[in-house]
Parts: C-alpha cells; structure tokens; sequence
C-alpha cells in the first residue's frame, strides 16, 4: 500500500530531523546510504585469519606455545580487518533533501518538538 503525498512529507521531514539531530545514531546503524563493503579489506582479513589457523594447528602439533599464541592473534586481527567497516563511507553527508529543509526555517521549534507538546498535550488530557 503506497503512501499519500503527506505521509511521505511527514516520513521525509522525520528522516531529515532524524539526520541533523542524532547523527552519531544514524552512523552507528549504517545509515550512510550506497556504502560498499570494501573488498580488499574483507580479502585481506580472509588470508590473515587463514593464516593465523595455519600458525594455531602448526604451534599445537609442535607443541611450541608462542607460535600457537600468534596464530590466534593472526586469526584474531584477520577477523577484525574483515569485519570492520571502512572510514571512506563515514565522510558521506546527509541526504540532499536536508539543505531544502534547512533553507526554509520555521518558528523555532522542530517538528520532533512539536509532536513531543502534542503528545504531551494528549497525555494531560487524558491523565
């Protein structure tokens, strides 16, 4: 079922309150749009932890401790390159619909404020 023509105002205007206001959050759970797993990076974290299974099973059959202990950190930190996004992405800006929103101020409240004394005015009526 599409939305109406205000639904999607209203969706719009929240994603872009959502973008200038908590920015950490938006970035903490992926909302940079069109990023790219980086390859290299995942490949690279691939043979580090390969390798570093090959050190582990080599330290245990030969009994020797530290090879053992490299080869976990190799697998460790393979598994870590692997996984761990990459800093180009961050530096994407917000979604362009953002500078249309910011060059039309309102009255001084936000539309979170505003549905916030909403929903406050509800709760003192009905309380």
């Amino acid at each position: 079922m599409p939305l109406s023509e205000q639904e999607q105002r209203l969706l719009e205007e929240m994603e872009r309150n959502l973008y200038r206001n908590d920015a950490d959050f938006v970035h903490a759970v992926g909302g940079v749009r069109g990023r790219r797993p980086n390859y290299r990076a995942i490949v690279l974290g691939v043979l580090l932890a390969v390798a570093g299974v090959g050190a582990l099973i080599i330290g245990v059959a030969t009994q020797l401790l530290i090879v053992g202990i490299l080869g976990f950190v190799l697998m460790f930190a393979g598994v870590l390159v692997a996984i761990t996004p990459s800093k180009r992405g961050a530096a994407t800006p917000a979604p362009s619909g953002q500078s249309a929103g910011a060059a039309k101020p309102r009255s001084g409240t936000g539309f979170m404020d505003r549905m916030n004394e909403r929903w406050d005015r509800r709760q003192d009526g009905h309380g």
